[in-house]
């Protein structure tokens, strides 16, 4: 049955006679609700589950991205599915000759039940960058700031035997009122950045939401929500990603999950596609996991095993940022901030080295994946500073804003994220010091004050403790400086056990397969360095030419490595840690 998809165009009429097929017919500008009324064709090769023939768009199961089934997402008479394959085509971007916030779009589709087809729409803000996809819903689609320059991508879903077909797709542009028009002036302000728990992409080989066939040791994040899903090869939403050891990797969002797939957690609760009654920052499979939110299940009915809000591609989770097991990491999200970007261009080599002083042969504190768009706050001398302590050579962009100014003073080699914020609104200070919402600092090296209001001994690990220099920063704290301990290269120590006495790499619970994202089937998985435990593995051995008597955990020179069981402990509500590779 061939239907008409109506996805927001107020002036969509259906024109029916005996015999014939509905059309579309399309308001007039200048009718009761004028605008920019355009057709968009695809843009490139960058689709996933979706192939253009004659200019129609049809699902292609062969390549589209397993998510688990959403209850009401689809037109179903079938029994319940486990899965329901969904495809991405990013159309043509349109630029207007009037701002606009609001984009309503209308399909002519074929969408036997069981399948569904829908728009996401963009804009470009004024600094460069894209705003997020949002989803068409309730006949439009809001965006957070007015543009000149809109894109929409298909959303194609099927179950079963169903395959929808898209036939034409039409995009109305709404102008701006004279209010939302004023442009205001444009500042510079961070990107969002928290605190949440990372856990191992793996699944090497399989492909990934936006088309991505996962190599070994590759780079890139997953999260989940499709609102920040780049584009096959594109780079248009990165994060950075900073382990408790230091290191830090700038990366593209190329996969959804883990666990949700609606769950735009960094964004206020309002503006969120679902979990509104959450705090901002705080994922959803966090909540469930410690506070039984949504009776202890994600979106789709699981029992998440981990609390993860973000995956880390195998290249970022080991070589990278040196992890040995799933850990809480700090993340900045690097689209939601209004500071200049200006994306790296490293010819043929797949990333460039992040430095820690501006002059050649400094050591590198983490790397930037080639292509992706980072923050480039001055210029110091042959060198740009993308944040405190974090250094890239003026070579690695092809292009710099001509207004980048002059960093002031020569500064010093301090460590990346001196200022770390949670989702319960703890900071920490430069120093270590740790800033409580109610303004009282501990020192480093003080006693912490435990959420009920008793003081713990200096060496517990509590969320009001502080990092000193020389101890291995916790993940809500301050990243560890130049003289802290250093995460030892993948391969030399044994993953501790966690709470359930499962050492990390052990197999995970039966409801959730080992390298599955978000209801993905299991998939190989890579090889991970020697030493360390594979997933469905049990312990590892320590490697070769590595003590016997060095423990789990511990840091070359003696230090203290965090580890999933001590992380946990210093962030208020996280989990402990669960089998590196699960969902």
């Amino acid at each position: 049955m061939r239907r008409i998809t109506r996805a927001g165009l107020r002036g969509v009429g259906l024109l029916a006679s005996a015999g014939a097929l509905c059309a579309l017919a399309v308001v007039p500008a200048g009718a009761a609700e004028p605008g920019t009324t355009w057709q968009p064709e695809p843009a490139g090769d960058g689709g996933t589950g979706v192939v253009v023939d004659d200019g129609t768009a049809r699902f292609d199961r062969t390549t589209a991205f397993g998510a688990p089934a959403d209850e009401g997402a689809t037109e179903s008479s079938a029994d319940p599915v486990d899965v329901v394959p969904t495809g991405f085509l990013p159309l043509e971007p349109h630029t207007l000759d009037a701002p606009t916030r609001a984009v309503e779009s209308a399909l002519v589709a074929d969408t036997p039940p069981g399948s569904t087809a829908t728009v996401d729409v963009r804009g470009r803000k004024d600094g460069g960058g894209w705003t997020e996809w949002v989803p068409v819903a309730d006949d439009r689609a809001e965006l957070p700031q007015t543009v000149r320059e809109v894109q929409g991508r298909l959303v194609l879903t099927s179950t079963g035997d169903a395959e929808p077909v898209v036939r034409e797709v039409t995009l109305t542009a709404t102008p701006a009122t004279e209010a939302e028009s004023e442009a205001e002036p444009l500042t510079e302000a961070a990107p969002r950045s928290y605190s949440v728990f990372a856990t191992r992409e793996g699944l090497e080989g399989g492909t990934t939401a936006n088309g991505h066939t996962i190599a070994p040791r590759d780079r890139f994040v997953a999260l989940p929500s499709r609102r920040a899903l780049s584009a096959k090869g594109k780079t248009d939403y990165s994060v950075k990603v900073c382990a408790p050891n230091g290191r830090c990797a700038i990366a593209p969002v190329w996969d959804i999950g883990p666990w949700n797939t609606k769950d735009d957690y960094w964004n206020p609760s309002p503006e969120r596609e679902m979990w509104k009654d959450l705090p901002q920052g705080l994922p959803q499979a966090a909540a469930a996991y410690n506070d039984g939110h949504n009776g202890g299940k994600d979106q789709f009915g699981r029992k998440p095993a981990n609390p993860a809000g973000i995956d880390l591609g195998d290249g970022l989770f080991w070589d990278v940022l040196g992890l040995k097991d799933n850990s809480q990491v700090q993340v900045d999200y690097l689209w939601t901030g209004s500071q200049r970007l200006s994306a790296v261009s490293t010819e043929e080599a797949p990333e460039v080295q992040i430095l820690a002083r501006p002059e050649a042969g400094a050591e590198s504190v983490g790397i930037a994946v080639n292509a992706t768009d980072v923050p480039v706050q001055c210029t110091h001398g042959e060198f740009v500073r993308i944040d405190e302590g974090q250094y890239l050579p003026t070579s690695a962009f092809d292009e710099l804003p001509a207004d980048v100014p002059g960093c002031d003073a020569d500064p010093a080699a301090t460590a990346p994220g001196d200022t770390t914020t949670t989702p319960d609104g703890t900071a920490t200070s430069p120093g270590g010091a740790t800033t409580t919402p109610g303004g009282a600092a501990n020192a480093p090296g003080e006693a912490g004050t435990a959420p009920g209001g008793s003081t713990e001994p200096s060496d517990a690990a509590d969320p009001g403790d502080a990092a000193g220099p020389g101890d291995a920063a916790g993940p809500g704290g301050a990243a560890a400086g130049p003289g802290d301990a250093r995460a030892a290269a993948p391969g030399g120590d044994t993953p501790a056990a966690d709470a359930g006495g499962a050492a990390a790499g052990s197999p995970p619970s039966a409801g959730d397969p080992a390298g599955t994202t978000a209801g993905r089937g299991p998939t190989p998985t890579g090889t991970p360095p020697t030493g360390t435990a594979a997933d469905g593995d049990g312990p590892a051995a320590p490697s070769a030419g590595t003590s016997g008597d060095t423990a789990a955990g511990a840091a070359p020179g003696g230090g203290s490595l965090p580890d999933g069981d001590s992380q946990a402990a210093t962030i208020p509500g996280s989990a402990q840690r669960a089998p590196s590779g699960t969902r």
